[in-house]
Parts: C-alpha cells; sequence; structure tokens
C-alpha cells in the first residue's frame, strides 16, 4: 500500500479546506454534504455522540450559532492508498480563544471523498 500519494492528498486536502471554510461560515448544507449519509457514520462532537447521518445533521442544527470561526494548527493528512486517508487538526475559536482538536477518517465513495468517522473535542483548560 502507498501512503501518502500526491495526487490523492491533494484531493483530501482540498476536500478538508472546503469543509473547514463550510465550518467557518456554518454552512450546515456543505458540512452534510461531506458526511457519509449512512446509519453507520459516527461524529462525537463538542455536545453530543451522534450516530447515524440524520443525528449528525441534528446535532448541527442545534449547536450555537456563536464562536465557529477558528484558526487551524499542526494539520496533519495522512492517505492510504487511493482510498482512505486520515485528518487531525488542532483549532483555536477566534472568539473565545479555545484550544481544540479534530480527526476524521475520509473515505473515497463512489460519489467522492465523504468522512465516515470524526471527533472533535476541546483541549482541557489546566
Amino acid at each position: 500500500m502507498e501512503i501518502n500519494i500526491p495526487d490523492v492528498v491533494a484531493e483530501v486536502t482540498a476536500a478538508f479546506e472546503r469543509y473547514e471554510q463550510a465550518i467557518n461560515a456554518n454552512e450546515v448544507d456543505v458540512l452534510d454534504s461531506w458526511f457519509w449519509n449512512d446509519p453507520r457514520v459516527i461524529r462525537y462532537s463538542l455536545t453530543d455522540n451522534a450516530y447515524g447521518f440524520e443525528a449528525i445533521h441534528a446535532s448541527r442544527l442545534a449547536r450555537p450559532k456563536t464562536d465557529l470561526k477558528r484558526i487551524l494548527a499542526n494539520t496533519v493528512i495522512t492517505t492510504f492508498g487511493r482510498d482512505l486517508a486520515t485528518a487531525n487538526t488542532e483549532y483555536r475559536r477566534v472568539e473565545s480563544g479555545r484550544h481544540g482538536r479534530q480527526s476524521q477518517t475520509w473515505v473515497r465513495m463512489p460519489e467522492g471523498w465523504r468522512v465516515v468517522s470524526a471527533h472533535v473535542s476541546f483541549v482541557p483548560t489546566p
């Protein structure tokens, strides 16, 4: 298996960056479009554990609409062959300054790259 094939890394990076733009703009439909539309998709968020696409969508609609913009650091995207990738990053919320982390597993589906598992959390403050 080839790790980090350049054109695959570029594809996943572009998808990840578009997803990040949607987070900062609170574009729920765009965020949803990047997730696997399946009951087996999972997203552990800051406020809940969402199992299945419908639960993830509901979680996004219910979340606060403030303090969404963030700045990323230490982003690492690793691809495994042509159809699987991980994306891990740290972030700092612009408004509150809170520091967090995010991990995603991306899979190439017939309709394109989709997140099949994700985790978002804040780093505990001392």
